[in-house]
């Protein structure tokens, strides 16, 4: 009988926290929401205020973009988790985020366990350019050139852990060759350097680099994704080069921080879904070489979980670390 009583209890207990968090979820939103990006001025960072303006109109609460640069999204994503779990704070993340705790040591979190992923929204892609001056018009020219001369070959990126660099890394891992990596504070400045010689090759993102190739500033190898851009369609993917596995997509969704109540997780979802249904987003999002990507949260979850094996795979291959 005593057990009886202590299990009903105990039942009752559960139902009552049930229903108190539906009532929260229903409320949901009272109050304006934190959005954070770890990245200023990047496409990243556009996306994201493109979003906040079109989803702040679905859920009737102002969103406000906040940039809180880092390493890997490592500041934004530390001020998320020192905040409560009630979906007021959320955070755009990307492809590098599911490197950092790999790569950084002593990062003070685990991207599965200490966030709840809310929705993917972007899929975009990188371009392997070279100077000019580099004689090779496919990249196993480049990868030739380099090996038979690697002292004299070096890449740049926005950072260390980005796309680009990441990119590079694998590139560098799957051709057996080896070229010192140039990280820059500002990415538009990995840009000018490329283009004035002082480094030599890049994989860079689309929107940047098209205007440079079709000005005949940088040369186009390929395109990492997998299929070609119609601004540039006579260069051909890493796959069709004979790459065969080297379809990198760098990648932007929502999470928030784990616990959540999964009510509120589901209904941003909705509203994150319907905002990439506007024709005026996916034409925002192709102005900056972005397309719209959709699905629950499950399905970014498992993105994630991918995508953390897969680079963990090659930071270990490539003893990629960040101080």
């Amino acid at each position: 009988m005593k057990y009886f009583l202590i299990k009903k209890s105990l039942f009752l207990f559960l139902l009552a926290l049930i229903c108190a968090t539906n009532i929260r979820a229903s409320d949901y939103p009272t109050k304006p929401i934190r959005h954070l990006v770890g990245a200023v001025g990047t496409p990243v960072d556009i996306l994201a205020r493109i979003l906040a303006d079109k989803l702040s109109a679905q859920l009737g609460q102002a969103i406000f973009v906040e940039n809180k640069t880092g390493v890997a999204n490592t500041l934004a994503a530390q001020e998320v988790l020192r905040l409560p779990a009630d979906g007021y704070n959320m955070i755009t993340i990307n492809m590098p985020m599911s490197i950092g705790q790999t790569i950084i040591p002593n990062i003070s979190y685990q991207l599965q366990k200490d966030f709840a992923p809310v929705g993917q929204f972007a899929w975009s892609y990188n371009i392997l350019v070279v100077h000019p001056s580099v004689k090779a018009n496919t990249p196993k020219d480049l990868a030739e050139l380099i090996r038979a001369n690697p002292d004299a070959y070096s890449f740049a990126s926005g950072g260390a852990g980005t796309p680009a660099h990441l990119t590079g890394e694998l590139f560098k891992l799957q051709t057996q060759t080896k070229a010192l990596h140039v990280p820059y504070a500002q990415y538009s400045q990995a840009i000018l350097d490329l283009m004035g010689g002082r480094t030599q090759f890049m994989f860079g993102a689309a929107p940047s680099l098209i205007p440079q190739i079709q000005s005949g500033k940088l040369k186009a190898l390929a395109v990492t994704g997998p299929n070609r851009i119609a601004a540039i369609k006579d260069i051909p993917t890493m796959t069709e080069a004979g790459f065969t596995d080297f379809i990198v997509r760098d990648w932007q969704g929502i999470v928030m921080k784990a616990d959540t109540a999964p009510e509120i997780i589901l209904l941003v979802n909705r509203a994150l879904n319907k905002v990439l249904e506007q024709p005026e987003v996916i034409q925002s999002f192709a102005k900056v070489g972005a397309d719209i990507a959709r699905g629950f949260p499950e399905d970014f979850g498992l993105l994630i979980r991918s995508e953390i094996s897969r680079w963990e795979k090659v930071a270990k291959s490539t003893n990629l670390t960040i101080k």
